[in-house]
């Protein structure tokens, strides 16, 4: 979970938004999740308000668990694993296991 970080570009591997893409918004560590931009779409009520006098209903992103989605690699153009490696200055360094590109 640690490796997929906010603004990483993430495919949807299971569920019933599977096969789609979109970027990370916020990762939820406790809970194991990440919200993606787009993704998992749910309606949630909201109370009458000066910035909505009429209240009413409103879409927003629900968490997705870490196990659906896999880091988008645009150099395989498909969802990937990726490994850590270790630079010569001592960095960890983000990587897909397939092509060895690097994730910024």
């Amino acid at each position: 979970m640690e490796k997929i970080r906010k603004g990483d570009s993430v495919v949807v591997i299971a569920g019933s938004d599977e096969g789609k893409k979109g970027e990370v918004i916020q990762v939820l560590k406790a809970k194991n999740s990440v919200i993606v931009k787009g993704i998992k779409m749910v309606k949630k009520s909201v109370k009458k308000s000066k910035e909505r006098p009429t209240g009413g209903f409103t879409e927003i992103e629900a968490p997705i668990n870490g196990s659906n989605v896999m880091i988008f690699c645009s150099k395989c153009n498909k969802g990937v694993r990726v490994g850590i490696k270790v630079s010569d200055k001592g960095e960890k360094i983000r990587v897909c296991k397939k092509c060895d590109h690097k994730f910024e």
